[in-house]
């Protein structure tokens, strides 16, 4: 796995790359605690699917009950990695610079990738608001995915320090793209919104 100061470089992927390799397992297992469902913009997500792939990395994805983990249409996800004090808070600027730099790498190949950025770092927080597409095999475009992501240090219950990712995936597919296309034209700081203003729950890292 390729590494950058020991930060798994899924939580700088893309749901696009991602999000159906979380689903192959349906293991739901609460490593970080946080109490369900998650509730934003008055929608409920619970819990889909988790996982603890490395020892200082947790990942764990929520969506709507009713909604395909296949093939969904909106998915919460929360990434944890924990660092120590010294590192955390240089270490959440070079997450949010490596994933900058993948968008732009992305963005050579697929003019439709879209991003913008926003600085808090007075809170210890940033935001990534990104667009990323797929084609099927015909070279038409089959996926649109919004994403908006806000980073944030954190300190849980027991003391433990880090970096978390909390995240909003919003899709549509095939003959709904064009319509998700002139929704976001009107919509676009809603969502965005809605995530900068989302009082995050507390995390509290389950020992092993």
């Amino acid at each position: 796995m390729k590494v950058f100061r020991m930060l798994p470089v899924l939580l700088l992927s893309g749901m696009l790359s991602i999000a159906a390799q979380g689903q192959t397992n349906n293991v739901m297992h609460d490593y970080l605690n946080i109490p369900g469902p998650i509730v934003l913009d008055k929608k409920s997500y619970n819990l889909s699917w988790s996982s603890h792939p490395a020892a200082n990395f947790y990942k764990q994805e929520y969506i709507q009950k009713g909604d395909n983990p296949e093939k969904f249409k909106e998915m919460i996800l929360v990434d944890v990695i924990i660092s120590s004090p010294d590192s955390h808070r240089d270490g959440i600027k070079e997450v949010v610079a490596a994933k900058i730099a993948e968008l732009k790498k992305i963005k050579e190949s697929n003019p439709a990738v879209n991003y913008e950025t926003f600085d808090n770092s007075k809170a210890g927080e940033y935001m990534i608001d990104f667009l990323l597409t797929a084609n099927a095999a015909d070279g038409k475009m089959s996926i649109v995915e919004r994403n908006v992501y806000r980073y944030k240090t954190f300190t849980d219950q027991s003391g433990k320090t880090g970096i978390l990712l909390f995240g909003i995936s919003t899709r549509n597919y095939g003959e709904n793209i064009p319509a998700f296309f002139s929704s976001l034209k009107t919509n676009k700081s809603n969502l965005l919104n809605q995530v900068a203003q989302y009082k995050i729950p507390s995390v509290k890292i389950q020992a092993n």
